[in-house]
C-alpha cells in the first residue's frame, strides 16, 4: 500500500467539549512518540472512518497537521459502546530508522483436502501476532495457508510462519494458528426399553396402602 497522508488540524478544546465537535463531523485523535510532545489533532470523522477500514496496525501514515508532517502507526482507536462510531485515534509518531513494535494481523487462506477427506474442520487460533522491525520493512499482514494440511491433529504455530526479512516475532512461536479437528459427535439419542405390559394386568399403585389400619 502507498503512503497514505491523512489531514488534521490543531486542536484546543479538550475534556467534555469534546462531545460537541463529533456532533459536527469531527473526530478527536492525538499524535504522540519520536521527538514529539503530544499534539492534540482534528480529523474528518466520515473520511477517517472510511480509511481506518482499510488500513492496520502496520499500516505508516502521515498525518498533515496544518502544513507539519508527522510519519505515525495507528496505535489504538476508540469506539462508541453502543454506536460503534470511532470517537478517538491515538497515532504513533514513529522514525524510518528505528525499529517499532507492533501487532500484525493474520489471515487464513486455501482449502485443507482433510475437510473433504475426513469430514474434518480447521479450528483457527491467534487472529494477531507482535512483531518488530524498521517501519518500512513491516507487512501489512501474514497468511496462513491451510491447504498444506493433511492430516486431524495437524497444526500450523507462529515459527511455521514465513517472514519477510528484517521482521522479528515476538509473539511465542507456539502459539496455535490453525489446527485440523474432527467435529463434536452428536449425542446419541437414548434407546427408549421396550416394555413388556399384560395388556390384562391391572396397573400397579405405587406409594399408597391398599388397606389401612383399623384401629
Amino acid at each position: 500500500m502507498d503512503r497514505i497522508t491523512v489531514k488534521a488540524t490543531r486542536r484546543d478544546i479538550t475534556g467534555k467539549k469534546v462531545k460537541a465537535l463529533r456532533r459536527v463531523g469531527k473526530l478527536p485523535a492525538v499524535i504522540y512518540g519520536h521527538n514529539v510532545e503530544p499534539l492534540a489533532i482534528l480529523l474528518d470523522l466520515r473520511s477517517t472512518t472510511k480509511l481506518l477500514r482499510e488500513v492496520s496496525r502496520a499500516t505508516i501514515l502521515t498525518i498533515d497537521v496544518e502544513g507539519e508532517q508527522f510519519t505515525t502507526l495507528v496505535r489504538e482507536r476508540q469506539r462508541g459502546i453502543l454506536s460503534g462510531a470511532y470517537e478517538h485515534i491515538d497515532f504513533l509518531a514513529i522514525s524510518m530508522t528505528e525499529t517499532v513494535r507492533t501487532m500484525v494481523n493474520i489471515f487464513v487462506e486455501g482449502v485443507s483436502p482433510t475437510i473433504e477427506e475426513f469430514g474434518a474442520v480447521i479450528m483457527t487460533g491467534a487472529d494477531s501476532i507482535e512483531v518488530e522491525a524498521l517501519p518500512g520493512d513491516l507487512p501489512e499482514s501474514l497468511k496462513v495457508d491451510v491447504s498444506t494440511l493433511t492430516s486431524i491433529g495437524e497444526t500450523i504455530t507462529v515459527a511455521d510462519l514465513v517472514l519477510p526479512k528484517g521482521v522479528t516475532v515476538l509473539t511465542d512461536s507456539t502459539e496455535m494458528l490453525a489446527v485440523v479437528t474432527v467435529p463434536a459427535a452428536a449425542p446419541a439419542e437414548e434407546e427408549e426399553e421396550d416394555l413388556d405390559l399384560d395388556e390384562d394386568a391391572e396397573p400397579e399403585v405405587i406409594g399408597r396402602e391398599d388397606d389401612e389400619e383399623e384401629e
